[in-house]
């Protein structure tokens, strides 16, 4: 019982810090792009943003896609 406890404090404490760190990220790559007038940095970095949103989304679709064709090859 006592170990279960530590372990979801160790995961809420994680999960917290997580989202401390992205956030000051964010702030620290708008300030440097809006101090320069670079607009082919200001691309790569808006490309960037969403290769690393898609990236979740593809492995989520192969996991289940993954899981759907074990399911159907069973039977």
């Amino acid at each position: 019982m006592q170990t279960k406890l530590a372990s979801k404090l160790f995961l809420t404490t994680c999960f917290l810090l997580l989202g401390i760190s992205s956030y000051a990220q964010c702030a620290m790559c708008r300030a440097s792009l809006e101090s320069e007038g670079n607009k082919t940095k200001v691309e790569a970095v808006n490309d960037g943003i969403v290769l690393l949103m898609a990236v979740p989304y593809v492995i989520v679709g192969l996991i289940g896609f993954a899981i759907y064709r074990m399911y159907f090859k069973k039977k």
